[in-house]
């Protein structure tokens, strides 16, 4: 009987201990930067001119290998004549282009060609040997393959920008009042995105954006900018399941805020967009708003 008490006296106990723990206010979890490999991999839009006199022209294993990746050693065309020594880092980029030329909505098209040139970041190169007019680098760190003609800049650090907490999102925040413009497209050529994707904004320094700015996405019902084929007016009424008394355009109905994302790289006229929360698809042609 006695030790039927101490064992019940000792649940009651351990319970209330674990409740108090429960009820006890919950230390905010820390903001956690963005990861390396979001950051350096994200490619980005440019309308300013990448030097591109330094390129990969070979690497070793030449007679077979069609592309290099991690730990591979290959052959860039500047050597001591140019000054790069032993040690010096490199990122590798390439220029790139929708094949299909696809465009998810009307205006898709127009946009980019305004913010620029598309690249995608290949890799980075560590140099291990210098030749009087080549050298020989190393690949360190991959995101895609590299090959031959691909262009290589020299090597900086790319800010980790700490992202918040997605519990306090807001999915009916009001207008902020500042610039407004589009989720254009996104790496790979990917046009829907979730969270943990990347996307590219127009809207850059020239309109005040920096590394660490929040961007709020949202879209409007009776948007009809996609090129796929919509019905007029399905924001208040479709054929068959019911319709409202009168009719609602895009602006009479409240936006439907989708989710939020931080901006890891900028550039004059297009900002890099790493997606932090969303609530449902993002789609390119939705749009975005600086919190």
């Amino acid at each position: 009987m006695r030790a039927k008490i101490v064992v019940l006296s000792l649940s009651v106990f351990l319970g209330a201990t674990l409740a108090s723990a429960q009820d006890a206010p919950q230390a905010a979890p820390q903001n956690r930067p963005v990861d390396y490999s979001a950051v350096n991999c994200s490619g980005f839009v440019t309308d300013q001119r990448v030097p591109d006199e330094t390129r990969l022209v070979s690497g070793e294993q030449s007679n077979y290998k069609i592309v290099f990746g991690r730990g591979d050693y290959v052959h860039i065309n500047r050597g001591q004549d140019k000054g790069v020594r032993v040690g010096d880092r490199f990122s590798v980029v390439r220029p790139v282009k929708d094949p299909t030329e696809v465009h998810w909505f009307t205006w898709q098209e127009k946009l980019l060609r305004a913010m620029g040139t598309s690249y995608m970041d290949a890799g980075q190169i560590k140099v291990v040997n210098v030749q009087p007019k080549v050298s020989v680098a190393q690949v360190i760190f991959s995101c895609d393959y590299v090959q031959r003609g691909d262009i290589v800049v020299p090597y900086s650090d790319r800010p980790t920008p700490p992202y918040k907490d997605a519990s306090n999102f807001d999915h009916f925040a009001p207008v902020s009042g500042k610039p407004v413009a589009m989720v254009v497209a996104g790496k790979d050529y990917g046009q829907v995105f979730g969270r943990l994707n990347t996307a590219y904004v127009n809207l850059g320094t020239n309109q005040g954006v920096k590394v660490g700015d929040y961007f709020r996405i949202f879209r409007y019902q009776g948007s009809r900018a996609e090129t796929v084929a919509q019905e007029r007016g399905y924001q208040y009424a479709t054929y068959g399941f019911g319709s409202a008394p009168a009719r609602y355009e895009w602006n009479d109905l409240p936006r439907e805020v989708l989710g939020e994302g931080i901006v890891i790289n900028v550039s004059r006229n297009s900002s890099t967009m790493f997606v932090t929360f969303c609530s449902s698809e993002v789609f390119a042609g939705d749009y975005v708003e600086i919190e």
